[in-house]
């Protein structure tokens, strides 16, 4: 029976929703929502779901493949020779034999390999949250972390059985995971499979379960993994460790570990980027005077010249004294604040001293002092 005469086709574009000038990605992105709504096993209120899916991927297989696109917006259904575009055939059980299972699997994830409930899947990823000092985020440091993560069930190898004889074939799908029904439509013979109700796609059953993991197959447990922390590590630096994460179902790959890094602040230093900043107190005699002073570092003390007139504020430099670079060579900087300290508590010969510093400077002193705070009073006009 010629069905072309007897069914009317809707226009592809009409099908799947689109303009004409409609780009691949519309076209596949037009095609994706139709397959997730019209999906037999998702819509399985609507009796016509499987003939509007079919219709559907016969507009999508014409429509991706810009030579039939092409030869369809020049002809129409019949095609340039009026032999049509084959779309999907007769649609028989040869033409149509992965089911609606794997046409669903291929778009949405599954791959349309294996068993469903056996398809190997990624375990999950961890994450360790990781506080050091600042200390150690300078110099590194080898740390023991503790780890609760699922490991495979040493007691049955991962089958969740007491023992192998404990494992039979599910008998309602025979091992294949899936059951299958044939409904014969306009297009041809459908072929509709659905995870095994009975074995929930795991293809076997399991007569008595393992009692370590209950027949999960896996058992959670404490691991005690060590980690390298590099030298020059900063907040928000993160850290993976590959194959550390959860384990993966059915020999899928296993996840990985990410470990996020804080820093506690310090008492005297502060970081900015790979350079370090501190602050170093002076007294006056030693500002006025010049001098030459101890400054600690993250590697140890070094000794800085003052030079005499030093203000509050200056910086002074001490190159290579920095957080190591994590991606280069060498170190950042360290950077000096001096802070002229202002003596409090004064003895009556300090207070004469300091009058008489005074009355020496005279005039000139006066004058300089003068001279700083109107220029001050100029920036502000």
């Amino acid at each position: 029976m010629n069905w072309g005469v007897i069914m009317s086709k809707r226009d592809y574009y009409e099908v799947l929703g689109i303009s004409k000038d409609a780009t691949q990605d519309d076209i596949k992105k037009a095609y994706r929502n139709l397959a997730r709504k019209l999906h037999p096993d998702v819509n399985k209120d609507d009796p016509n779901s499987q003939e509007k899916f079919i219709e559907a991927k016969e507009a999508y297989d014409v429509l991706s493949n810009s030579e039939k696109r092409a030869q369809y917006d020049r002809f129409g259904h019949a095609g340039p020779q009026g032999q049509g575009f084959g779309g999907f055939g007769g649609f028989d059980g040869a033409d149509f034999a992965g089911g609606f299972g794997d046409i669903f699997d291929m778009f949405f994830g599954g791959g349309g390999s294996g068993r469903p409930g056996n398809r190997t899947r990624r375990g999950s990823d961890l994450r360790y949250d990781l506080s050091i000092t600042f200390k150690e985020a300078m110099t590194g440091k080898e740390v023991e972390l503790k780890i609760p993560k699922q490991e495979v069930c040493k007691e049955c190898d991962g089958t969740g059985a007491a023992s192998k004889d404990d494992i039979e074939t599910c008998s309602v799908c025979g091992g294949s995971g899936q059951e299958e029904t044939m409904q014969n439509t306009p297009f041809g013979r459908i072929v509709n499979r659905r995870v095994c109700s009975s074995c929930h796609g795991q293809g076997k059953k399991i007569k008595k379960v393992c009692p370590d993991c209950k027949g999960q197959g896996k058992i959670r447990k404490t691991k005690a993994i060590k980690i390298n922390i590099p030298a020059g590590v900063d907040t928000g630096a993160k850290i993976r460790v590959a194959s550390e994460g959860e384990i993966g179902e059915n020999g899928g790959q296993t996840g990985d570990l990410f470990i996020f890094i804080t820093v506690k602040p310090h008492d005297f230093f502060e970081r900015n980027g790979d350079d370090i900043y501190c602050e170093i107190p002076i007294t006056f005699a030693q500002a006025a005077l010049g001098d030459e002073i101890e400054v600690p570092t993250i590697d140890g003390k070094v000794r800085i010249k003052i030079p005499e007139g030093t203000q509050t504020g200056k910086l002074f430099r001490v190159k290579g004294k920095g957080a190591p670079r994590l991606r280069g060579y060498g170190s950042g900087d360290q950077f000096v604040k001096t802070t002229v300290v202002t003596p409090t508590k004064l003895t009556s010969k300090q207070k004469d001293l300091l009058k008489e510093f005074v009355d020496i400077g005279g005039e000139e002193t006066y004058s300089q002092s003068k001279s700083i705070f109107q220029r001050f009073k100029d920036a502000f006009k």
